[in-house]
């Protein structure tokens, strides 16, 4: 029988962020000012959400969050959301970044570790071995972590909640306390940011950290620009 020889994957060109952080933390208002911001130096920007941004994971999103009706596992929903990200790699994430662009999402794999894990009580590195081979090994070069107090979070969800949100402040403590940890595990790669300050203020926070994490990085593109 012939050998098999395991390809190494071919280093990927452009950059990978991410924005964590439990629910009501302005995740959106902050990636549509990192994603305006990063246009202006000349970069190609590619937006995602997870689970989400592809027929797939769009149809998996449904049944995660919107899906009352369908009871799910703690191993059947950490599944459903690795399926979701396994397609949203293939279609999008993957593709941006050998292109050369510019990757920001709304959550990744560490939501999976912090909410089905910390949270909602699998083993984390179970997850994080699962996801894995879920993202192909693909990991943000840097994860924004907007940290949060419970109170101030739920004041400003103004929408219908889902159904991971109708959880409870218990489930939602250990969220933000499952954050805390990874973000204390692993400093360099997962930044946090005081969220509660207006979203002008925290916004300045972010592009700070962005600048003086991507330094080389960007002066470079804006001497190509």
């Amino acid at each position: 029988m012939p050998s098999v020889t395991q390809s190494v994957p071919k280093p990927l060109a452009g950059s990978f962020i991410a924005l964590e952080g439990i629910d009501g933390a302005g995740k959106s208002s902050q990636i549509a000012a990192i994603v305006d911001w990063l246009r202006t130096k000349g970069l190609t920007v590619v937006t995602c959400r997870d689970p989400g941004s592809t027929a797939a994971g769009d149809a998996i999103r449904a049944i995660l969050l919107e899906r009352q009706d369908i009871l799910l596992s703690p191993t059947a929903e950490m599944l459903l959301y690795m399926a979701a990200r396994a397609q949203l790699v293939t279609e999008v994430i993957r593709p941006a970044l050998n292109r050369g662009d510019w990757v920001v999402s709304d959550r990744f794999l560490l939501a999976n570790i912090v909410y089905q894990g910390h949270a909602g009580g699998l083993d984390p590195e179970t997850i994080r071995q699962v996801g894995a081979v879920a993202t192909e090994t693909i990991t943000p070069d840097l994860v924004l972590l907007l940290d949060i107090d419970l109170g101030t979070a739920a004041a400003r969800l103004s929408r219908p909640l889902d159904k991971l949100e109708t959880r409870g402040n218990e489930f939602r403590q250990r969220l933000a306390d499952g954050y805390r940890l990874e973000a204390a595990k692993n400093p360099e790669r997962i930044r946090s940011v005081d969220a509660r300050g207006s979203i002008d203020d925290v916004t300045a926070s972010l592009l700070n950290v962005l600048a003086d994490y991507f330094t080389d990085l960007l002066e470079s593109s804006a001497v190509k620009s």
